[in-house]
Parts: structure tokens; sequence; C-alpha cells
């Protein structure tokens, strides 16, 4: 098969093949000479990783498929041709019904239009499919799909600032960590890190709902929420006037003499081996300074310099900052 040049044909093999890796690996009658086989595939052509992992982002979408095994009415509706071969195989994947990747779109479980962004080189600012604007911050990754009856995003790591397009009839949710924003149009941040989420709220109102618990908690501008994994309900509290957080979408980290357990976080989210602490007493000690969020990865090194720490790291290769002990004055 040429890199240069690939038929449609080829091209659809390659999803067909993805198609049948995505249903065999996720089926409990796996083997280890498939998973093999799988691997020798998978490995073999840059395309086929590239249509795996396209299809495991189905996976995530079929996910919402209901289990019933209702057969739905036929009715015209003619997808995009990849996404039609993504629905065909979302709904072989979970192995029931195959005929409603027809016709989810009418049935609302399978949407019309699927988009993956990611923002690994720097900020970047995005245009959904229904005009929603969308910042990106850097290392950030979400993606939006387009049903009948909401338009839905997932945040899968990073910040993002929204401004919605007005649409009360087709809901627009945000999905981060173990719960999700509802609103209509609005303008507003969301930002996870690990299972730590916490949304802003400049313009319009939101409702943020756990994923564990029924019942939401509405937002007004100037409010702001924050929950991970566990919380029953997010902790409400107003933004303050002089907040930084959202700094970000001028390129800058500002930490005003924040705890360094409180700074971390907010400094990890840009690296690839994220920071640790030695301790609580490590934690405890403040930080302060504007940064270039492209340049974060030179201010740990730095750190010593300024703060009574020295870096050493772990068995898995993290920097860990340590606490310098105070000296007790003689006498």
């Amino acid at each position: 098969m040429s890199e240069k040049s690939i038929s449609e044909a080829e091209y659809d093999a390659i999803t067909d093949a993805a198609a049948h890796w995505c249903m065999r690996l996720h089926a409990g009658d796996c083997t280890s000479s498939e998973r093999q086989a799988f691997t020798q595939w998978h490995d073999s052509h840059p395309l086929h990783a590239f249509e795996y992992a396209a299809m495991l982002e189905i996976w995530d979408v079929a996910d919402h498929l209901p289990r019933h095994e209702t057969t739905p009415t036929v009715v015209p509706f003619k997808p995009r041709s990849r996404l039609r071969t993504y629905a065909v195989a979302a709904a072989i994947c979970l192995g029931a019904l195959p005929l409603a990747a027809f016709t989810g779109w009418e049935a609302g479980w399978l949407p019309s239009s699927y988009e993956r962004f990611d923002a690994a080189d720097g900020l970047r600012q995005v245009t959904l499919g229904d005009g929603s604007q969308v910042e990106l911050n850097l290392g950030t990754e979400l993606v939006y799909s387009n049903y009948k009856d909401q338009r839905r995003v997932t945040l899968e790591k990073g910040e993002a600032f929204f401004k919605v397009s007005h649409d009360s009839a087709h809901p627009f949710i945000v999905h981060a960590g173990s719960g999700q924003v509802r609103v209509t149009g609005t303008q507003f941040n969301v930002w996870k890190y690990e299972d730590q989420v916490r949304v802003m709220l400049l313009e319009g109102s939101v409702q943020i709902a756990s994923d564990q618990v029924h019942g939401s908690v509405p937002l007004t501008p100037g409010m702001q929420a924050s929950y991970q994994q566990g919380d029953a309900t997010p902790r409400v509290r107003t933004i303050n006037p002089n907040d930084t957080a959202l700094a970000w979408r001028q390129g800058k980290l500002i930490l005003d003499n924040l705890a360094l357990a409180d700074a971390l976080p907010l400094i990890n989210r840009y690296l690839s081996k994220p920071v640790m602490l030695a301790d609580a007493t490590t934690g405890a000690i403040r930080i302060g300074g504007i940064y270039n969020i492209d340049e974060v990865n030179n201010l740990i090194p730095s750190l010593p310099k300024v703060l009574p720490v020295y870096l050493t790291q772990n068995q898995d290769g993290n920097p860990v900052l340590n606490s310098i002990p105070r000296k007790t004055p003689k006498g």
C-alpha cells in the first residue's frame, strides 16, 4: 500500500479493519493471538493507528446508546460517509441496534457531526459546527458532537473558554470530569485537571450537574463552581474581581501568592511530567509571579532559587519539591 496515494477503496478497507478490531478487542473472548495480530496491523501503517483512535472515540459516543431492543422506524437520513461507517461500527461493537446506526440521528442516539480539537502547540481558537466559538488553552483536548436534541462537548483535558450560540431547543452540554455544564447560550470557562473541574460564568446562565446525583446547581454571572470525583454537589462561590484565572487567554499564568498545593495543579497542566509535593509542609509554601504559559517548563528548575525548596525525583521520574528545614537559632 503506497503511503503517497491511497484510494478510497483502500481507505474504506482501513476503516472497516479498525471497526473490526474495535469490536474484537472489546469482546470477552478476544484471544492473545488476536491481540498480537492487532498490534502488528496497528503499527504497520500510520493510518491504521489514526483510524483505530477515531473508532475508539466513536465507541465513547456509542456508550450513550440505549440498551433496549426496540427497533426504530426507518426514516430517510444520509449522514456523511465516514460518520455512517463509524455509526455502523458503534452499533456492531455494542452488539445492539444495528439498524439504529442508520436512523440514530432521528432517534437522538447518534450525532450528525463529530469533531475533535486540540491545542498541542499553543493557544487555539475554533468554531464548532453550531457556530459557537471556543478558545483552547495549551494542552487542551475536546470533542464536539451535534445531536438532534442537544450539542455535546467532552472536555478530555485542559481548559476552554466558550461563547455559545443561543439555541434554546438544542442545549449545549459540556461533560468534564464527574459532572456536566448545561447551557443554551452564554460565555463561560471550564478548567479540568485530573478529576478536578472548575467552571466560571461570565455571561448568561448555566446548570452544573453531577453524574452521580440527580438535580443541578444554577450559576449566574460572576459565580464559580468547582467539583471533583466523589462530590455530591459542586462548591459555589463568587468570583473575586481580581481573579486571574482567565489570564491564559493572553498567554499568561498568574500565581497570586498561592500555596504550592494550590499552584501546582495550575502549573502541572502545562507539563509532561507533573510536579509532586514531598509533604504538606512543602505544599504550604507560597509562590507568586507572572509566567508565559509556553515557558512554564522553565519555572520548575528555577524554584529552588526563589523558594526554600529543593528538587528530587520519584521512582516514576516525576520531579518532587521538598521544603528546606528551617534552622533553629542556637542559644
